[in-house]
C-alpha cells in the first residue's frame, strides 16, 4: 500500500467533543509497503513497488516522493477519477502514542489493474517480494506468480517458525518482530546435518532468551549452533535460531513511532539482500 500521512502531534489525546490545538503538523507519504520500500531504498537497494494512487494531489505527491527516494515507480497504478490513500495520525506528545484514521483509495487495487505479463516484468531479476497484506485481492495474483502461500495456527512462535519452514520448503529463513524485544529469525541450514543433536526450539528460545544481557542498552545479536530443530506435533527442520534485541531509547528521546514496523522491514530486506549478492558473487 501506498499512502499519505496527515500527521498531527497534541499535548495529550483529545476527549469526546474537545477542540484542541496541535503542537506540530506534517505531511509525508505513508503505508506499509511504501514505508519499508523507502527504507530499502534509503539504505541502498534499488526497489520497485506495484500498488495503486489516484490522479488526484496526493497520488502525484506519493509518486514524486518515490521517485526522489529511488524507488521505481514504473509497475504503479493510477486511477483515472480515483482518490489516494490517506491516515491521519495523531501523536500523543505524553504517553508517546499514536492514533491513525485510515481512508483507503478508491477504486481498490483488484488483480486486472495488472496484467500476468506486466507482472511477470515487473518481477524479472527480483531476488525478494515483499507483500504488506493491505490489498489483498491483488496481492492474491502476485503470490501466485512467486508461489507464495503460507498460514500457520501454531500459539507458540518458534513453533510456528518452524511450520512456516517445513510448508514452504524453498524458504531459507523467516522472521517475526517481538516487538520492543527485538525479533527472531529461524535460518535454514543448506545443508541438513542429520547426525546434529535434536533441540526441542520453545526450549531453545527460552534458554536463549535467558542469556541475553538484559542491561545492554545497544542492540546485540545471538544465534544457536545448526541443529535439528524439533517442534512439538508440527515436525523438524536443520538450522539455527538468532535472537535480536533492539536499541533501548530513553522515552524522552521517543516522538512517533509511525512506520517503525515499517521501517524494521525495510532494513531485514536490505541486509537479506546483501546477503544473497555476496552468496552469488
Amino acid at each position: 500500500m501506498a499512502a499519505v500521512d496527515f500527521l498531527v502531534a497534541v499535548d495529550s489525546f483529545p476527549k469526546p467533543d474537545d477542540k484542541i490545538r496541535s503542537t506540530s503538523f506534517q505531511v509525508q507519504g505513508g503505508g506499509n509497503a511504501g514505508n519499508a520500500l523507502t527504507c530499502a531504498a534509503r539504505l541502498g537497494l534499488s526497489p520497485r513497488i506495484i500498488s495503486k494512487v489516484g490522479d488526484d494531489s496526493q497520488g502525484k505527491a506519493i509518486l514524486e516522493e518515490f521517485e526522489a527516494d529511488g524507488v521505481d515507480t514504473s509497475f504503479m497504478v493510477v486511477s483515472k477519477g480515483g482518490h489516494s490513500t490517506f491516515s491521519y495520525v495523531v501523536v500523543d506528545s505524553q504517553t508517546k502514542t499514536r492514533t491513525c484514521i485510515y481512508t483507503p483509495g478508491y477504486p481498490p487495487m483488484i488483480p486486472e489493474d495488472l496484467s500476468k505479463s506486466n507482472l511477470s516484468s515487473a518481477l524479472d531479476d527480483v531476488r525478494l517480494v515483499y507483500f504488506d497484506g493491505v490489498l489483498q485481492e491483488a496481492e492474491l495474483l502476485s503470490a501466485l506468480v512467486v508461489a507464495r502461500e503460507a498460514w500457520t495456527g501454531n500459539p507458540s512462535v518458534p513453533d510456528a517458525l518452524v511450520s512456516v519452514l517445513l510448508k514452504l520448503p524453498n524458504v531459507k529463513f523467516v522472521i517475526v518482530t517481538l516487538g520492543e524485544d527485538g525479533c527472531m529469525m529461524l535460518e535454514r541450514s543448506e545443508a541438513e546435518d542429520l547426525q546434529s543433536e535434536e533441540s526441542d526450539v520453545k526450549e531453545l528460545f527460552k534458554k536463549m532468551k535467558k542469556s541475553i544481557d538484559t542491561d545492554s542498552t545497544s542492540a546485540t545479536c545471538i544465534s544457536s549452533d545448526i541443529t535439528q530443530l524439533h517442534a512439538k506435533g508440527i515436525g523438524t527442520v536443520s538450522g539455527r535460531l538468532l535472537l535480536g534485541t533492539a536499541e533501548k531509547i530513553p522515552p524522552s528521546e521517543l516522538v512517533d513511532t509511525t512506520g517503525a514496523g515499517d521501517a524494521f522491514i525495510g532494513a531485514v530486506l536490505y541486509g537479506k539482500q546483501n546477503l544473497l549478492c555476496s552468496h552469488y558473487t
